[in-house]
């Protein structure tokens, strides 16, 4: 038995940190083990199931958690831990390859998460997995320590009935766990953990129901191409006698053709194992245009499960380019031109809410989902929050809304000609500013309700006096990282609106305001990070905050104010 190693250490992660893990159980028809194995994830707080698909024929059931990546491991391990206690590999068969009762867990980063971030949360959780419930355990993907370990594929080669050899060969050793085929190891199997890109599974349909010609159109576009053919369409083969394939046109695309009675029609299913390799929008183009060659058109696309924002936003820039408009546009404006643009309304309704999983997982804060009237009404109540924090915040998106806008009628104007690119640039940045501002409206507040909570322990017991303090602690600091982190974002709010101010002539005074907003946000978190610095205990945190906290706001206060002068200067010698 081989000494269990130390858990890897884990990053720090965002408050607003988002992954989605996604493991899949070697159980897909007894209800009632499904449910168990499911309940203990779903028991976990601050995870949320998504998605439970099980599988009679493959004997198999994929869920898919969302949360922040704390809560989320401990929701893999209860769910890993469930499986392994009512699964006997021993007695189990199915369709789909499997190598052990939790086959496969992967990791996917979805917002403030790295492909680096999601392989260290894959480590820490094999360790324990290996540690604590004695399964073998494999890391692949981004995760994976050798190259042979890479492919889930490599890992699971001989599935179940071959993993007892695969143990005793030396250049298979799990990454984790014990490496003897006992009764136990071979009753749960080996687990492969792991963490890779979001997968985007969609159908793109076609107004034909020749499934050969869906095959080729598909086969063109993926990445291992299509098999290379003699004048007598015979497969041209190498000395071995394996098929030659002529590579196709995206890496990190998976595709077949096929034919769907429901829909009576032929569709090319894809998988992105990557969008960010081959987005979405350039596959459906090319797509497309091989459509057409072949005699086919594409009448629109089905989404099967969940697609990340920023594809949908990649989607709505690119056709907005395309259309001669800034690709600066609000998020709801860039879903819509997605949609209509791969046309994901052609069979079936698109609710862009339960099919972006940033929108699943949260769509907007109480605040900023509230009406001016009431986010004002609630400001002026007797409740101490929302307050200046969360007001700082918004005065950040509100100056980053007004750059992007002046950015926007800069773009393509007569007199901007030369500008357009750089307009476009600082139109979308100034959108994801606005975003991140916004988000932090609500983080405030949700923060300062954190030290209340914290205020309101008991503290009866010298025990609860201690977990009280650390309680008060923690959440000071957090309280003082909000308004941090406002004001670091703000410099470059600052600098969008000087950068606006040099657009359209006409919307000066609105360039104007949007540095007067970025000074009134930046004066307004600097205000808030001193006092509540000032119930730290850790004076050296304090005094970084400090530090920090005044660099930033003295860089945007000279900025701001030579913004301001700048366009009192112009509207007064040039008024409009």
């Amino acid at each position: 038995m081989r000494t269990p190693p130390p858990l890897p250490p884990l990053p720090s992660f965002a408050h607003d940190a988002v992954v989605e893990c996604v493991p899949n159980f070697s159980e897909g028809r007894d209800k009632a083990v499904i449910d168990a194995i499911v309940d203990a994830m779903r028991a976990v707080a601050g995870v949320s199931v998504l998605d439970v698909d099980p599988g009679a024929a493959t004997n198999r059931t994929v869920v898919t958690l969302v949360g922040h990546p704390l809560p989320l491991l401990e929701a893999a391990f209860a769910g890993i831990a469930a499986a392994q206690a009512r699964i006997d590999m021993r007695r189990h068969s199915g369709a789909h390859p499997r190598i052990g009762a939790t086959d496969v867990c992967p990791f996917v980063p979805v917002r403030g998460m790295s492909m680096d971030d999601c392989a260290a949360l894959a480590a820490h959780l094999g360790a324990r997995v290996g540690a604590a419930l004695g399964i073998p355990v494999y890391l692949y993907e981004r995760a994976a320590r050798a190259p042979e370990r890479v492919n889930l594929a490599d890992i699971r080669a001989g599935e179940w009935e071959g993993l007892a050899d695969k143990l005793r060969d030396p250049a298979w050793l799990p990454d984790f766990g014990p490496a003897e085929p006992t009764d136990g190891v071979l009753a749960s199997g080996a687990t492969v953990i792991g963490a890779r890109p979001f997968l985007i599974a969609l159908n793109v349909n076609l107004n034909t129901k020749n499934v050969r010609k869906a095959n080729k159109i598909g086969a063109l576009v993926r990445e291992k191409g299509i098999y290379r053919k003699d004048e007598q369409l015979n497969i041209i083969r190498d000395a071995e006698g394996k098929g030659i394939r002529d590579p196709g046109m995206f890496p990190c695309v998976k595709a077949i053709g096929w034919f769907i009675e429901e829909y009576d029609r032929c569709q090319v299913s894809i998988n992105f194992t990557d969008h960010t390799v081959s987005p979405v929008h350039e596959v459906v183009d090319a797509i497309r245009r091989v459509a057409d060659a072949e005699g086919v058109v594409v009448t629109g696309c089905e989404l099967v499960g969940l697609i990340p924002l920023d594809a949908m936003r990649a989607a709505g820039r690119h056709y907005l380019r395309r259309q001669g408009g800034n690709p600066g546009a609000p998020d709801a404006e860039l879903i819509e031109v997605a949609i209509r643009s791969l046309g994901l309304r052609d069979v079936r309704p698109f609710d862009p809410n339960q099919a972006i999983i940033e929108r699943r997982v949260a769509g907007d804060g109480r605040l900023v989902g509230a009406t001016v009237r009431a986010f004002v009404d609630q400001l002026s109540s007797v409740s101490p929050a929302p307050g200046g924090g969360s007001v700082a915040a918004l005065c950040g998106a509100l100056s980053a809304s007004l750059a992007a806008m002046v950015a926007q009628l800069t773009s393509g104007k007569k007199g901007h000609e030369h500008q357009g690119a750089e307009m476009d640039a600082l139109a979308v940045e100034g959108q994801q500013l606005k975003e991140a501002f916004l988000a932090d409206v609500d983080a405030d507040t949700a923060a300062f309700d954190a030290i209340m909570t914290a205020f309101a322990l008991p503290k009866d017991t010298p025990a609860q006096k201690e977990a009280r303090r650390a309680a008060v602690e923690a959440a000071t600091h957090g309280a003082a990282a909000v308004p941090a982190r406002v004001l670091t974002r703000t410099r470059r709010a600052a600098a969008l609106a000087t950068l606006a101010a040099t657009g359209n002539r006409n919307a000066r005074s609105d360039a104007g305001v949007a540095g007067l907003c970025a000074r009134a946000c930046a004066e307004g978190a600097y205000y808030n990070v001193l006092i509540n610095v000032s119930g730290l205990k850790d004076q050296a945190a304090a005094a970084h905050f400090r530090a920090a906290a005044q660099a930033d706001w003295e860089a945007v206060v000279a900025e701001t104010e030579a913004l301001a002068a700048q366009i009192r200067g112009e509207l007064q010698v040039n008024p409009a």
